[in-house]
């Protein structure tokens, strides 16, 4: 048996995770030059388009017909974390919030009780390529918090704490603290309603970026924590006895101390980690609830509201190619990164 995992697991688009992360989606799109309408200066002969998830093109219009992304599209009963590393995202919902965040920005979105929203890839630069990398993380929110108030915040990446530390061989561990804490530095704090706003969760969401050879240790204070760790880029992560192989997930057991030593190139992951809920999920397509009753209400529901309708002229709009990073929340309030 081994010593350190539950399981390991190839990557793929969609990766595999554990209560309360309900997955994990990874974009990463080699998007071209973009067009007067922020879309791809591009053919997109043979692409089937508003279903264009083909892996084996270097980038991807999603459900977009114009522009990549995700036109309006409704939510109820869990949340959305969106790290952008590269590129830039547009953000519309039924609330009338609306922003623009990308290049190491992180949008934490509370569905709740249900909300619409459209979350675009505009391609800015017209005489450049636009690449795009981002994850987007669905948290689960327990049975007495799914019909809290819809709220979104902005993680803007001048504020999220970045922590470096130099093993003994001098080699550098960057952690990209999005949420929880790490040695001693807490992350900024996420929607009030969040499952994550409590301490006593432990959620964690780490990037963590290691130079060649550098060795990082995790200490841990839960025996009932879920923690998994997502090796997108490098050769592979020798992880105490056991060895996780680029592109690939590993599910860690709740040990005292984790020690993490990376192989012969520089490496980037993903940590994911928290207390369970340990509720039943019941998922349909963009509703988590806790039985089949409730997902057929929330399509009932989202049928008679719209949730609150969409106040946008299109689908899927997108902010101007000079619009800086900004977020315009419901209560009409505007927030531009420091």
């Amino acid at each position: 048996m081994d010593q350190v995992f539950l399981k390991m697991s190839p990557l793929g688009f969609v990766w595999e995770t554990q209560d309360p992360f309900l997955y994990c989606v990874h974009h990463r799109d080699e998007y071209p030059e973009g067009n007067s309408s922020l879309g791809p200066k591009a053919s997109l002969e043979g692409r089937i388009l508003g279903e264009d998830f083909d892996e084996r093109n270097p980038w991807k219009m999603y459900h977009g017909r114009n522009v990549p992304g995700f036109p309006e599209h409704p939510h109820r009963g869990f949340e959305t974390v969106t790290i952008v590393l590269e590129g830039h995202v547009d953000h519309f919902d039924s609330a009338g919030a609306s922003g623009r965040y990308g290049d190491g920005d992180v949008q934490w979105m509370t569905a709740g009780s249900g909300l619409q929203h459209a979350e675009m890839f505009p391609l800015i630069k017209e005489d450049d390529q636009n690449p795009l990398h981002l994850f987007q993380i669905w948290l689960n929110l327990p049975k007495k918090d799914k019909f809290v108030e819809p709220h979104y915040k902005m993680l803007w990446h001048e504020t999220i704490p970045k922590i470096k530390k130099v093993d003994e061989s001098g080699n550098t561990s960057e952690i990209i603290l999005i949420a929880g804490t790490f040695d001693g530095e807490v992350a900024v704090s996420p929607t009030p309603d969040s499952w994550a706003a409590k301490p006593d969760h432990n959620l964690s969401i780490w990037i963590v970026k290691m130079d060649a050879d550098a060795k990082l240790i995790i200490e841990n204070s839960s025996e009932t924590i879920n923690r998994s760790l997502y090796l997108y880029k490098g050769h592979e992560l020798m992880v105490n006895e056991s060895v996780l192989k680029s592109n690939h997930c590993g599910h860690l057991k709740p040990l005292e101390t984790i020690e993490i030593q990376n192989g012969k190139e520089a490496s980037e992951w993903l940590l994911l980690q928290s207390e369970p809920i340990n509720e039943p999920v019941v998922q349909y397509g963009p509703f988590v609830m806790n039985t089949e009753q409730e997902i057929q209400e929330a399509y009932r529901d989202y049928r008679n509201t719209r949730f609150g309708g969409w106040p946008w002229e299109r689908p899927d709009p997108v902010h101007s190619k000079t619009t800086p990073r900004f977020a315009k929340y419901a209560n009409g309030i505007e927030q531009f990164p420091k």
